[in-house]
Protein backbone atom coordinates (compact mmCIF):
# COMPACT_ATOMS: atom_id res chain seq x y z
CA UNK A 1 0.00 0.00 0.00
CA UNK A 2 1.30 3.54 -1.27
CA UNK A 3 2.28 5.36 2.29
CA UNK A 4 1.92 9.13 1.88
CA UNK A 5 4.32 10.29 4.42
CA UNK A 6 6.10 13.80 4.25
CA UNK A 7 9.20 13.91 2.51
CA UNK A 8 12.29 13.43 4.85
CA UNK A 9 13.93 16.15 4.22
CA UNK A 10 17.14 15.09 6.64
CA UNK A 11 18.02 11.44 4.16
CA UNK A 12 18.44 12.26 0.87
CA UNK A 13 16.81 9.97 -2.07
CA UNK A 14 19.11 7.90 -3.98
CA UNK A 15 18.66 5.99 -7.26
CA UNK A 16 15.55 5.91 -8.79
CA UNK A 17 13.56 8.26 -6.60
CA UNK A 18 16.37 10.44 -7.01
CA UNK A 19 16.42 10.23 -10.29
CA UNK A 20 13.01 10.64 -10.98
CA UNK A 21 12.61 14.04 -8.76
CA UNK A 22 15.57 15.61 -11.01
CA UNK A 23 13.87 14.83 -13.71
CA UNK A 24 10.68 16.20 -13.22
CA UNK A 25 12.00 18.87 -11.17
CA UNK A 26 14.26 20.05 -14.36
CA UNK A 27 11.03 19.86 -16.18
CA UNK A 28 9.00 21.79 -13.97
CA UNK A 29 11.80 24.48 -13.68
CA UNK A 30 11.84 24.86 -17.99
CA UNK A 31 8.00 25.15 -18.15
CA UNK A 32 8.15 27.73 -15.04
CA UNK A 33 10.83 29.87 -16.42
CA UNK A 34 9.15 30.51 -19.52
CA UNK A 35 6.78 32.83 -16.90
CA UNK A 36 9.57 34.76 -15.31
CA UNK A 37 8.86 38.38 -16.08
CA UNK A 38 5.63 38.60 -17.62
CA UNK A 39 2.45 40.23 -16.72
CA UNK A 40 -0.90 38.72 -16.07
CA UNK A 41 -1.86 39.91 -19.61
CA UNK A 42 1.14 38.37 -21.36
CA UNK A 43 0.44 34.97 -19.53
CA UNK A 44 -3.11 34.94 -20.76
CA UNK A 45 -1.99 36.16 -24.35
CA UNK A 46 -1.95 33.59 -27.31
CA UNK A 47 0.33 35.24 -29.79
CA UNK A 48 0.40 31.86 -31.82
CA UNK A 49 -2.35 30.55 -33.50
CA UNK A 50 -2.73 27.59 -30.93
CA UNK A 51 -5.43 28.41 -27.91
CA UNK A 52 -2.65 27.76 -25.77
CA UNK A 53 -1.14 30.66 -23.61
CA UNK A 54 1.43 29.71 -20.61
CA UNK A 55 -0.87 30.76 -18.03
CA UNK A 56 -2.95 28.08 -19.07
CA UNK A 57 -0.57 25.45 -19.46
CA UNK A 58 1.25 26.09 -16.20
CA UNK A 59 -3.09 25.59 -15.04
CA UNK A 60 -3.17 22.48 -17.06
CA UNK A 61 -0.12 20.77 -16.00
CA UNK A 62 -1.18 21.81 -12.71
CA UNK A 63 -4.52 19.81 -12.79
CA UNK A 64 -2.57 16.74 -14.39
CA UNK A 65 0.20 16.30 -11.97
CA UNK A 66 -3.03 16.79 -9.36
CA UNK A 67 -5.13 13.95 -10.93
CA UNK A 68 -2.45 11.65 -11.55
CA UNK A 69 -1.40 12.06 -7.64
CA UNK A 70 -4.73 11.30 -6.63
CA UNK A 71 -4.63 7.74 -8.98
CA UNK A 72 -1.62 6.35 -7.45
CA UNK A 73 -2.62 7.45 -3.94
CA UNK A 74 -6.41 6.51 -4.33
CA UNK A 75 -6.67 4.17 -6.88
CA UNK A 76 -8.83 4.20 -10.12
CA UNK A 77 -11.74 5.73 -8.50
CA UNK A 78 -9.93 8.84 -8.24
CA UNK A 79 -10.36 9.62 -12.12
CA UNK A 80 -14.12 9.35 -13.88
CA UNK A 81 -13.95 7.21 -16.86
CA UNK A 82 -14.58 9.16 -20.43
CA UNK A 83 -17.82 7.90 -21.10
CA UNK A 84 -18.97 9.07 -17.41
CA UNK A 85 -17.74 12.96 -18.60
CA UNK A 86 -20.36 15.52 -18.20
CA UNK A 87 -20.83 18.32 -20.52
CA UNK A 88 -19.82 20.57 -17.42
CA UNK A 89 -16.72 18.62 -17.00
CA UNK A 90 -15.57 18.93 -20.68
CA UNK A 91 -16.08 22.74 -19.82
CA UNK A 92 -13.73 22.66 -16.83
CA UNK A 93 -10.92 21.18 -19.26
CA UNK A 94 -11.90 24.07 -21.87
CA UNK A 95 -10.92 26.09 -18.76
CA UNK A 96 -7.93 24.46 -17.82
CA UNK A 97 -5.90 25.97 -20.81
CA UNK A 98 -6.42 29.43 -20.30
CA UNK A 99 -6.10 32.11 -17.95
CA UNK A 100 -9.10 33.41 -16.40
CA UNK A 101 -9.86 36.95 -16.17
CA UNK A 102 -9.92 36.41 -11.57
CA UNK A 103 -6.93 34.03 -12.40
CA UNK A 104 -3.24 35.94 -11.86
CA UNK A 105 0.20 33.75 -12.89
CA UNK A 106 1.57 34.32 -8.85
CA UNK A 107 -1.89 32.41 -8.34
CA UNK A 108 -1.08 29.78 -10.65
CA UNK A 109 2.34 29.56 -9.98
CA UNK A 110 1.99 29.09 -6.37
CA UNK A 111 -0.66 25.90 -6.80
CA UNK A 112 1.82 24.56 -9.17
CA UNK A 113 4.14 24.90 -6.57
CA UNK A 114 1.56 23.07 -4.13
CA UNK A 115 0.93 20.23 -6.19
CA UNK A 116 4.37 19.67 -6.80
CA UNK A 117 5.96 19.62 -3.26
CA UNK A 118 2.72 16.81 -2.52
CA UNK A 119 4.12 15.07 -5.57
CA UNK A 120 7.75 14.94 -4.18
CA UNK A 121 6.91 13.48 -0.98
CA UNK A 122 4.43 10.89 -2.59
CA UNK A 123 7.43 10.00 -5.01
CA UNK A 124 9.56 9.38 -1.71
CA UNK A 125 7.17 7.14 -0.14
CA UNK A 126 5.22 5.68 -2.22
CA UNK A 127 5.76 1.72 -3.93
CA UNK A 128 6.84 2.59 -7.46
CA UNK A 129 5.47 -0.90 -8.46
CA UNK A 130 1.80 -0.60 -7.01
CA UNK A 131 -0.57 -0.73 -10.23
CA UNK A 132 -4.29 0.28 -10.69
CA UNK A 133 -6.50 -0.47 -13.60
CA UNK A 134 -6.96 3.00 -15.61
CA UNK A 135 -9.97 4.34 -16.05
CA UNK A 136 -11.41 3.35 -19.12
CA UNK A 137 -10.81 6.21 -21.84
CA UNK A 138 -10.39 5.71 -26.04
CA UNK A 139 -6.69 6.80 -25.64
CA UNK A 140 -5.64 3.97 -23.10
CA UNK A 141 -4.01 0.89 -24.79
CA UNK A 142 -3.23 -0.05 -21.32
CA UNK A 143 -5.44 -1.85 -18.57
CA UNK A 144 -3.51 -0.58 -15.42
CA UNK A 145 -0.55 1.65 -14.96
CA UNK A 146 2.23 1.26 -11.89
CA UNK A 147 2.96 4.57 -10.06
CA UNK A 148 6.47 4.88 -11.75
CA UNK A 149 4.34 4.65 -15.35
CA UNK A 150 2.21 7.50 -14.24
CA UNK A 151 5.21 9.54 -12.95
CA UNK A 152 6.61 8.79 -16.52
CA UNK A 153 3.44 10.35 -17.70
CA UNK A 154 3.63 13.50 -15.57
CA UNK A 155 7.04 14.42 -16.53
CA UNK A 156 6.82 13.23 -20.45
CA UNK A 157 3.34 15.75 -19.51
CA UNK A 158 5.17 18.20 -18.32
CA UNK A 159 8.05 17.99 -20.73
CA UNK A 160 5.80 18.39 -24.04
CA UNK A 161 4.22 21.34 -22.45
CA UNK A 162 7.41 22.82 -21.57
CA UNK A 163 8.40 22.71 -25.15
CA UNK A 164 4.69 24.47 -25.89
CA UNK A 165 5.24 27.51 -23.34
CA UNK A 166 8.75 27.80 -25.12
CA UNK A 167 7.70 28.54 -28.34
CA UNK A 168 4.23 30.61 -27.18
CA UNK A 169 6.62 32.96 -24.86
CA UNK A 170 8.95 33.32 -27.86
CA UNK A 171 5.97 34.64 -29.71
CA UNK A 172 5.11 36.81 -26.99
CA UNK A 173 8.77 39.04 -26.58
CA UNK A 174 11.07 36.85 -28.15
CA UNK A 175 12.70 35.18 -24.79
CA UNK A 176 14.04 32.03 -24.66
CA UNK A 177 13.60 29.28 -22.65
CA UNK A 178 17.26 28.13 -23.86
CA UNK A 179 19.99 29.30 -26.12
Amino acid sequence: MAETAALDKTTPLTGERADLLAVLSKTRHFLRFTTRELTDEQAASRPAASELCLGGLIKHVTGVERGWVDFIVQGTGAMKDFDDMTAEDFAERATEFQLLPDETLAGVLDAYADVAARTDAMIATTDLDRAWPLPKAPWFQEDSWSARQVLLHIIAETAQHAGHADIIREAIDGAKTMG
